[in-house]
């Protein structure tokens, strides 16, 4: 049996804020600020004074082959980033910081107020308050401004004043710079309160000591040590478990960690400075419409772009295995796993982020083609990584019709069906490798061969949220669908400008009022991309009515024609006749098949048919108000 790589010992307090002072313990150089605000640092400074535990942290001792760039505790004193750590602080680095800045830097402490105001603070102990059991410690622990002086009517008037050692005397207030070397301030505390009229008073600050002081001093903090044969894989695992500061550190930190070693600045890469956008930036000025905040790749991650680049490296170095005559599983993986993002060099990062880039732009490119504009409405978000990696691998022949025509059709399989919803690395990976090779002649990929749709799905789209629900909507602007008013198609720009969404075809009310249920009403098939005003107009009345008055016009909406506004219901594959005899029942039969053959013409198959029922139940939630509410406009 393999023996542990970390083992747990308890360290006393003040040794670990003297290695942090001394640069022994460093952080890894994650270029995260010290975050932590006044309230928590007062919780934290109470826990440690009445010996409660604090968490355990985490170190890794250097010299193992997870290289990260060491930087010293912030703070910390000049020296400290010439000495050469004996470990790396992975978890508790604002724990540590709050109580090294506070006690041992002896200065004042940079920090947030509650109303998130950066102030400077000095923290400090009122002796009585923390020796009365009725009193919650954390109310004994208060900061001062960095004058030493509490203000009030708008700091006109000095209410406490601890500029002097002799004002902290005369407050009874104890300086937490001094916690751990209290002789020099008793010594002067003592000659503040000399004389047998103040023994009580030198008797209540030995109690003070050897109830909270003495706390401090003896406290011991539980280090969990991991030593340097511990692998990225189990760093990896320990930043995404572990939660410092409310974000978990993921594969992009480490990465960054290490690139910083090698003196590349991965992180401004990716979010820029002042002086540079990021790529960050750009992809959220992709393909951007006037008014919007965000392009439809804004939300791609940089462990997202990490991974792109990680599967051409990792294919790189299969067809190497593959030239020096290895065979089977001698041959590396072609992956985009967080084991992979680890061992990402920066050569190869280097070698590919342009094209990559131009990869995820291509991507925003062939999404709009689609007719998917908004993240809103965009099936998955991991599948943006293999459509990026391809796009990338293909070049221009992605503008040939032939090929487009084929990534299309892999692309509507994989939301169809359903593929990229959960631990989709695999996937990802083997779309990389088998969707180039089908677009030069081989065979289908998997996600291709192994999609099947069963008719029965349309019944239970309901979420506004799942992939395919998505998909059927960008699916029927794609055909061409018109709105019923505007008769207009739902290109970019109508898109944008007239706020379509997914609205039902026979409205909630009049459903409700014939005592249909949600699960039946709810579905897509009763659902199509209109324009905000037009559903407005549509009102919750019977389908008959809303087409009388689209027909007849008012004053605000000019009258369409029968034979026009029965064009427009058909480009929604709507049958005209059933909405105008209020049909609920034989409309949902006939628009489902009508829906089914779009989905078996952009998925390039039948779909299943059958009654055998698929294994387990479906779990929606309620709709979360998606839907705009249908209201006659009079």
């Amino acid at each position: 049996m393999a023996g542990s790589t970390f083992q747990t010992n308890p360290y006393d307090l003040y040794k670990l804020l003297e290695d942090c002072d001394r640069g022994v313990i460093q952080l890894p150089d994650f270029q995260r600020s010290w975050v932590w605000d006044e309230d928590r640092i007062k919780s934290l400074l109470a826990s440690v004074s009445r010996a409660f535990p604090v968490g355990a942290l985490m170190t890794l001792d250097t010299g193992g082959d997870v290289n990260f760039k060491p930087r010293p505790i912030e703070g910390a004193p000049p020296y400290a980033k010439d000495e050469t750590p004996r470990s790396l602080l992975l978890d508790g680095q604002q724990r540590m910081t709050s109580l090294y800045q506070v006690t041992l830097r002896n200065k004042v402490v940079e920090t947030v107020t509650p109303k998130k105001k950066k102030v400077k603070r000095w923290f400090y102990i009122d002796i009585n308050k923390a020796l009365d059991p009725t009193i919650d410690r954390e109310q004994a622990i208060i900061g001062v401004p960095e004058d030493k002086k509490i203000r009030q009517d708008f700091g006109r008037d000095v209410v406490l004043d601890l500029s002097t050692p002799e004002h902290e005397y005369a407050a009874l207030l104890f300086p937490v710079t001094h916690v751990f070397d209290w002789d020099r301030w008793q010594d002067g505390f003592d000659q503040y309160w000399k004389g047998d009229a103040h023994n009580s008073v030198r008797e209540t600050f030995r109690i003070f000591k050897r109830e909270v002081l003495e706390n401090f001093k003896y406290y011991r903090v539980p280090v969990i040590s991991l030593d340097r044969s511990t692998t990225k894989e189990a760093v990896c695992v320990v930043f995404e478990k572990v939660n410092t500061g409310g974000k978990p550190l993921d594969a992009f930190e480490l990465v960054t960690a290490m690139y910083a070693a090698d003196g590349h600045q991965l992180r401004r890469d990716w979010y820029g400075d002042h002086n540079y956008p990021g790529r960050h930036q750009r992809f959220v000025s992709t393909l951007r419409s006037a008014g919007a905040e965000e392009g439809i790749i804004a939300r791609v991650s940089n462990t997202d772009f990490l991974q792109a680049i990680s599967l051409f490296y990792t294919r790189d170095r299969r067809l190497e295995a593959q030239s020096a005559g290895k065979q089977g599983k001698e041959l590396p993986a072609v992956t985009a796993n967080r084991q992979a993002l680890l061992n990402l060099p920066l050569v190869a990062y280097k070698k590919y982020e342009r094209q990559v880039e131009e990869g995820f732009v291509r991507a925003a490119k062939f999404l709009h083609m689609l007719h998917i504009y908004r993240i809103f409405d965009l099936p998955y978000q991991s599948q943006i990584v293999p459509l990026a990696a391809i796009l990338t691998e293909i070049g221009d022949d992605w503008e040939h019709e032939a090929y487009r025509a084929k990534l299309i059709r892999w692309y509507w399989n994989g939301v169809f069906g359903e593929l990229y919803g959960s631990t989709v690395e695999t996937r990802i990976a083997k779309d990389f490798i088998e969707v180039p090779a089908w677009l030069s002649g081989g065979p289908e990929p998997t996600t291709v061969s192994e999609t099947i749709f069963r008719a029965d799905r349309l019944k239970t789209m309901r979420m506004r949220l799942s992939a395919a629900y998505k998909g059927m909507n960008a699916l029927l602007m794609k055909e061409g669908a018109q709105d019923f008013r505007s008769g207009q198609k739902f290109d970019h720009t109508v898109f944008f400008g007239e706020n379509v969404d997914i609205h039902h075809i026979f409205p909630q009310d009049w459903c409700k009022k014939q005592g249909i249920r949600p699960a039946v009403y709810d579905s897509i098939i009763n659902k199509t991309p209109l324009s905000y005003r037009t559903n407005r107009i549509l009102g919750g009345v019977a389908p008959s009515a809303y087409l009388a008055k689209l027909e007849g016009g008012d004053s605000k909406t000019p009258a369409i024609g029968r034979e026009r506004l029965d064009s427009y219901l058909g480009s929604h594959l709507i049958d005209s006749k059933l909405l105008r005899t209020d049909d609920f029942e034989a409309f949902m039969t006939d628009r489902q098949q009508r829906l089914l053959k779009l989905i078996e013409k952009a998925i390039g198959k039948e779909a299943y048919t059958g009654t055998e029922p698929e294994e387990g139940m479906d779990f929606e939630a309620e709709e979360d108000g998606d839907e705009s509410e249908m209201v006659i406009l009079d």
